[in-house]
């Protein structure tokens, strides 16, 4: 008589996707906080705190939509069964990083 076989645990990059997503989620206030602080540390971003001059031409609605969506792609990746569809999860977290460096950048720009 043969024995069932066991069960097969998550793969590894499994693991690594979901690492992944919670570190884009735990960096993506700091990110955010880190990318004005450098704003405002330059002599543009003074002039705009100052004189109202010189402000990034970046609209704030570009801002918050790259901020929802690398929150809301991290929840969806964490959220997703890591045995289906792996590919979307993958996706998910590459989109999620994406608009999370978008973010980044996007406030850098008005630097």
């Amino acid at each position: 008589m043969t024995t069932p076989p066991a069960p097969v645990p998550p793969l590894p990059t499994a693991r690594i996707v979901t690492g992944c997503s919670v570190a884009g989620l735990v960096l993506l206030l700091p990110t955010v906080v880190l990318a004005w602080l450098a704003v405002f540390a330059s002599e543009r971003g003074g002039r705009c705190l100052t004189y109202g001059e010189r402000c990034s031409t970046v609209p704030g609605e570009a801002l918050w939509a790259c901020f929802w969506a690398a929150a809301l792609l991290g929840v969806l990746a964490l959220a997703w069964p890591r045995t289906r569809w792996r590919p979307v999860r993958y996706g998910a977290v590459a989109l999620q990083w994406g608009a999370q460096l978008t973010l980044g950048g996007l406030i850098l720009s008005g630097a």
